[in-house]
């Protein structure tokens, strides 16, 4: 399966994700490219998660319906053609890192995946709602880690 390079001129893989795109400071997404989409590709997904959270993986960001074209995001923008799924906050949209305080910093993976069809997600999707419409139909994705502590 291809693998899609994803960036962000905010911070490195495996490198601390700076304040201003945590939930603390407004939930404003980090800037993100992303390349190697396959050409076949229906549409993007991207999904935003926390693995390490108390309550098991919790779910800041899941835009799906974006232009296999598409090749990034500038900060605090969300794809306009997009529809939002609701994150573990419980809102519609980005919601971004804030693990328990004194917790090691938690890992935010952020992972662009081009299934071969349409998802057919509607807006304010959950998160079981994506990986059942993604499942087994991925033909790319990629994968940058972000960290994050208070």
């Amino acid at each position: 399966m291809p693998e899609l390079e994803l960036r962000s001129d905010a911070f490195e893989d495996h490198a601390p994700i700076p304040a201003e795109h945590s939930h603390a400071a407004g939930d404003v997404p980090p800037p993100l490219e992303w390349s190697n989409a396959p050409e076949e590709a229906a549409e993007l997904v991207l999904l935003c998660e926390d693995p390490d959270a108390p309550v098991g993986t919790f779910a800041h960001w899941r835009p799906a319906g974006i232009p296999p074209r598409t090749r990034g995001l500038r900060a605090g923008e969300s794809p306009a053609e997009a529809v939002q799924g609701r994150n573990d906050y419980g809102r519609t949209g980005y919601g971004g890192p804030h693990p328990p305080v004194g917790d090691e910093p938690h890992r935010c993976l952020f992972r662009p995946v081009a299934p071969s069809e349409p998802s057919g997600l509607r807006p304010g999707l959950t998160a079981d709602e994506c990986r059942k419409a993604i499942e087994g139909k991925a033909i790319g994705t990629g994968t940058l880690v972000g960290t994050f502590g208070r």
